[in-house]
Parts: C-alpha cells; structure tokens; sequence
C-alpha cells in the first residue's frame, strides 16, 4: 500500500540525511562532491538507491491523493530529487572506472554492485542540465560547487542527451565561472550558440565540396522543412562545376557523407524520407 511506501521512503531519506550529516555535511546535492573518499561515496551510492528504488515505487502509483503526493513532495523535493540522482550518476560513473584497477584496495568499491537502474541516465534532463550550467556560471572560479569537468562528465553518462552532448560541452568551454548568467540566459545563448555552430559547420561542408554556401543552405533547410530528400536537387548543386555523370556522382557520395549526420542531427529524431540510400 501507498502509505506504507511513504514511511519507508520517509525513513531511506533520514538514514540519507544521517550519512551526510556524519560525514560533516548538509544533505543537498552539491554537498556529495565533499564527501572523502571512495568508502563515503559507495555508501551514499547505496543510500540514495535505496531512496530512488521506493520514490520509482511510488511513482507506479496512479491513485496516489493530493495529501500523499504533498508529503512525498515535501519529504523529497523534486530538485533535490533531481540533484542527487545527477550525482549518483556522476560518482557512481567515477567508482565504476576505478573499479578493479591495480592498486585500488577499497573493498567497499569492489563490492558495490554497479546496476544503473532506470532513473539513472534517462531522466536527468535538458532543463536540469541548463540549471547547472547556470549555477556554474553564477560562482566564483575555484569556489564552484560542480567544476566544469564534472558537468561534462555529468553529460558523458546521460544517454538522454547524446545528441546534443557535442554541442552543450562546447557551449560551456565557451562560458566562465562567476558571470552570473540565469538559466534563460544560458538557455538562450545555448540556442544562439548552437545555430551558429550548426552555421558553421555546413559552410565547411561547403567550401569543402567547392558549393557555395548559400545554395548548399537553402538544399538542408528544404530537406528539413519538408523532411524529404530529393536527389535531383542534390545534382542540381553540383551543376556549375559541369562534371561528368560519373564525377558528379562520386561527389555527390562524398557530400552527403558529410551532410548525412548534420541532416539527421538538426532533424532531432524525425525521419527524413529518401534519405536512407545514403547512410553507411
């Protein structure tokens, strides 16, 4: 039963709060980065499972009431909810390459069962991501609770944002520590960002291919509107060079080489009809 659960989630995050707080710390997220040592780090890996597995419980719950979904909201944030499973990904992600390497002699480490259960990577979220990468923004360089390092790394263990991983990391090498930038900010820098890198790499595709640019822009921005690949105006591009059938065909096959994976990454999962023939 519902209520059950509830106490049992109740009593998972005090024993979280007791670990943390014997570990000299507060029980927030971005206290985990200062716990010592790989011990401390197993343990609060095996403490926040335990939270997850019965919050994942409740969540299967379709009759929960407006009361018992406020207590559960006021015992587990869903920020902090959110949080501590960005920093279970991480730590555990750090354990997990550790595990078993010479001279690693922590038997908590080589005993901690390494499971990556469902909450892990597909629900840490783009919005919660941008957050992050406002907060780093916001502190001081050498005072920062997540280093830039670790908000890569963060983004390395999401499987849910690997298409765009590429590109956030790149934004936040562009950002520095202790600017101050707000989550709409650094959302809407992130957009521009992304256009222009996406700009950028067509007109190398481009001048690589001897097209010019602006005709090579408008042959992807007519693919993608109509999420239709028409061959003949992929020949048509290569007309002002004047090449022989077997030429042209040839560098049609090494433009869309190229062009293929811009195409399927600025069409964001959608299917691009026609296409197929040409990805390897």
């Amino acid at each position: 039963p519902a209520p059950e659960v509830i106490d049992k989630l109740d009593a998972a995050v005090a024993r979280l709060e007791t670990f943390m707080h014997d570990h000299g710390q507060p029980c927030t997220p971005e206290a985990v980065n200062n716990l010592k040592g790989d011990t401390a780090r197993a343990e609060f890996i095996n403490r926040f499972k335990e939270v997850q597995r019965l919050k994942t419980q409740l969540d299967q719950y379709t009759d929960l009431t407006a009361a018992q979904q406020a207590e559960i909201e006021q015992r587990l944030p869903e920020e902090a909810h959110r949080g501590f499973r960005g920093m279970y990904l991480e730590t555990a992600r750090r354990l997990k390459e550790q595990r078993g390497k010479p001279g690693n002699g922590d038997d908590t480490v080589e005993q901690l069962e390494f499971e990556f259960v469902l909450f892990a990577s597909s629900l840490i979220d783009y919005d919660y991501i941008m957050g992050l990468i406002a907060r780093f923004s916001q502190e001081q360089p050498g005072k920062e609770t997540m280093t830039r390092d670790q908000l890569v790394n963060l983004l390395s263990a999401n499987s849910n944002l690997m298409e765009e991983r590429d590109e956030i990391v790149a934004y936040i090498d562009t950002l520095e520590a202790g600017k101050g930038l707000g989550v709409e900010d650094i959302r809407g820098r992130y957009e521009v960002f992304k256009a222009q890198k996406a700009e950028d790499e067509l007109a190398d595709i481009a001048d690589k291919h001897q097209i010019p640019r602006e005709a090579l822009q408008g042959f992807v921005d007519g693919v993608l509107d109509r999420l239709i690949f028409d061959g003949e105006q992929l020949s048509d591009l290569f007309a002002p060079l004047e090449l022989g059938w077997k030429a042209r065909g040839r560098a049609e096959l090494a433009l869309m080489e190229d062009l293929v994976p811009l195409l399927k990454k600025q069409a964001g999962g959608r299917e691009i009809s026609g296409l197929a023939g040409y990805e390897l």
